[in-house]
């Protein structure tokens, strides 16, 4: 039986390095990210739906700046009688008149209305840019997710094989009267925590590739995603070098800009509008040989009443200073995120370190010694357990910190535009 004991405890001291030396593996061949923001670029609906609208909007300016559509008249005057022609012959009142009319603006009006209609189709081209960088900012959050649950999955399910073989043991030290029953069911209990973690973990794993899939317009049937294996990336930037890339390259700063600049050109047209139109008609009066013709020329101005003008005005002004405190608040939102992400990244980057440099040796280490011990008769179980517990419990804690750095570098690409991982 005692050898029995030290073959088992010899079991379970070789499976270590494989539960904490390994990362887990892929379920299939891993796809690269920037093979997947791609995919996302050219196949999420959002973006097609932003790019149609953009298309859309450059129409529009050859419309507002085109003068309005001429007018062609044609008119029978008849004399002495409702019947067509009466009185043509024998009357020099009765004509048959053709003719035309032309609408014109005051000059400037169309070039500012055209302005404003370019500047709107400016937005929408930026507002693509800010489609593309929410949607790639969603992608890379479910990747990483993604690549941290299949990460710690594998962790899990190596640790949950040491753990049978913890198990085992403990169940023959208490066959033959030399462990205690609740060596047994502390051990039963820890595996069926592991276990449990591991649907929790594949559950999330599911949510997230549906996510995802939706994301890159692909059929939820197809075949799962599998995550390259993450790795810290360096945080080059320092804090204001990163605030300074928000202020000249954040999508949504750069869509506020631009709205800015559109209700700047709306009220110089509403300014503009306050000028008076133009009408121009000439009309051709033709009667019988016997009687002279007529010829007919008609100007006429449109006099825009004040008060509507003056409302238009107010209305743009208004839009234009609400335009200029929501670029103002989304930069300082921008900004804030900014820094909570650098703070979060170097932070995670400072708590790897000592995962990697202290903790986790330092706890294989102990737990290593303690098996050694338990296989001498010199250490109990429980502490044996309790020992393998903290090590597992650390190398999920260093998967965790490990994704929620590169989450943050990840978000912090999105706000500034810059290429950090």
């Amino acid at each position: 039986m005692h050898l029995a004991r030290l073959l088992a405890t010899t079991l379970a001291l070789a499976a270590v390095p494989a539960a904490f030396g390994q990362d887990s593996q892929p379920i299939s061949v891993p796809t690269p990210l920037p093979q997947l923001l791609a995919e996302a670029s050219a196949n999420n609906p959002e973006i097609s739906a932003a790019s149609h609208d953009w298309q859309a909007a450059k129409d529009v300016p050859r419309q507002v700046t085109t003068l309005p559509d001429p007018t062609f008249t044609y008119q029978q005057l008849s004399v002495g009688s409702p019947k067509p022609f009466a009185g043509y012959t024998n009357n020099n009142f009765s004509y048959v008149g053709i003719g035309a009319s032309q609408d014109l603006p005051y000059p400037g009006k169309l070039r500012l209305r055209g302005a404003v209609a370019q500047r709107e189709a400016d937005v929408k081209k930026t507002e693509i840019d800010a489609t593309q960088a929410t949607v790639a900012d969603a992608v890379k959050a479910d990747y990483l997710q993604l690549a941290y649950l299949q990460k710690t999955l594998g962790i899990l399910t190596e640790n949950q094989h040491v753990l049978d073989q913890l198990l085992q043991n403990a169940t023959a030290h208490y066959a033959v009267g030399q462990g205690q029953q609740a060596d047994v069911l502390q051990a039963q209990v820890e595996r069926t925590k592991v276990v449990r973690e591991i649907t929790l973990r594949r559950e999330q794993a599911g949510q997230i590739e549906a996510h995802l899939k939706g994301l890159l317009h692909r059929d939820q049937d197809s075949p799962d995603i599998a995550a390259e294996d993450m790795t810290e990336s360096p945080l080059r930037f320092t804090s204001a070098e990163l605030l300074q890339m928000v202020r000249g390259h954040n999508p949504q700063v750069q869509v506020d800009a631009r709205a800015v600049s559109k209700e700047d050109a709306a009220l110089a047209s509403a300014k503009r509008e306050g000028k008076p139109d133009f009408n121009l008609a000439y009309m051709y009066q033709n009667t019988d040989r016997k009687y002279p013709d007529y010829y007919m020329f008609t100007f006429n101005v449109r006099l825009p009443r004040r008060g509507r003008v003056h409302a238009g005005i107010a209305e743009a002004s208004e839009k234009l200073a609400q335009s200029k405190d929501a670029l103002d608040a989304h930069l300082q939102q921008q900004l804030a995120a900014a820094k909570q992400d650098y703070v979060a990244a170097s932070s995670d980057s400072e708590l790897l370190k000592e995962y990697s440099n202290g903790l986790i040796p330092q706890s294989d280490a102990a737990y290593r010694a303690a098996l050694n011990s338990y296989a001498s008769n010199k250490e109990e179980f429980a502490h044996v357990l309790l020992y393998f517990m903290n090590v597992l419990k650390l190398r999920l804690d260093y998967a965790q910190t490990l994704a929620e750095h590169e989450t943050a570098l990840a978000h912090l690409e999105t706000l500034t535009g810059a290429t950090l991982r």
